[in-house]
């Protein structure tokens, strides 16, 4: 399989790396890259996973070997992540969050308690939402949601995934032009996603400080006892 893409940014620069790796190690390589995906979310597997496709429509290997590769390099990027979780552990997430502008000890807490009550749906359903379901493997971890489930979870939302954006490209096919005319497209995708998500997040975080903090300055102007004072005796 070759590239014409002449696209000269990052993502462009990435899929011909992409292809380059298929093209000198078959499949294993589709898998390197979605192991790679899921350990920096910014490159998007919604551009790797057509190549896969493509390059076993062009018979560079089969269908079910793109789709199991791929599937495996997102579980082995995901337990790598779990694995980061659970090395933190929840104590020393705290002392962490502890240290960190904008981010408050209590906000651990609150994390951990709605995984514990949803981890199962986030996981699955977090393989299906772009950067989310990288982060939501280090919460599995700190969790210790256990490992067979998390693995189980995890397998069947990516298998569902991928196999999707493999199709896409094996149904192209050859129209691989089709595909790079999107290229620019899913890379300002992927930046506005993540600069947006930012952004957002932050400006909660200093509103929820700034209220906070009124709530303390209130409260300690209602607990301070006002001078008394002289009681007339009326003579």
């Amino acid at each position: 399989m070759t590239s014409s893409t002449t696209d000269t940014s990052w993502l462009g620069w990435l899929i011909d790396a992409v292809i380059s790796l298929m093209d000198i190690i078959g499949p294993i390589g589709a898998g390197i890259a979605i192991a790679l995906e899921n350990l920096f979310p910014p490159l998007p597997s919604e551009a790797i996973l057509p190549m896969a496709g493509i390059a076993a429509h062009d018979g560079a290997f089969g269908l079910w070997e793109a789709v199991a590769w791929t599937t495996l390099g997102s579980l082995v990027g995901a337990l790598a992540l779990y694995g980061l979780g659970a090395w933190l552990g929840l104590d020393r997430l705290r002392r962490i969050a502890h240290r960190l502008p904008l981010v408050d000890v209590s906000d651990v807490d609150r994390t951990v308690a709605w995984f514990r009550r949803h981890g199962g749906k986030a996981v699955f359903f977090g393989r299906f939402v772009p950067i989310f379901r990288s982060l939501i493997s280090i919460p599995a971890g700190v969790a210790r949601m256990p490992l067979w489930r998390f693995a189980a979870l995890t397998t069947a939302g990516s298998l569902i995934w991928n196999t999707a954006f493999i199709l896409c490209g094996w149904f192209l096919g050859s129209g691989w032009h089709i595909v790079e005319q999107y290229v620019d497209v899913v890379q300002n995708v992927v930046i506005v996603v993540v600069a947006v998500t930012a952004v957002v997040l932050v400006t909660i975080r200093i509103r929820s400080l700034r209220a906070k903090r009124g709530r303390d300055t209130a409260s300690e102007a209602s607990d301070t006892p006002t001078d008394e004072l002289p009681v007339s005796s009326g003579r």
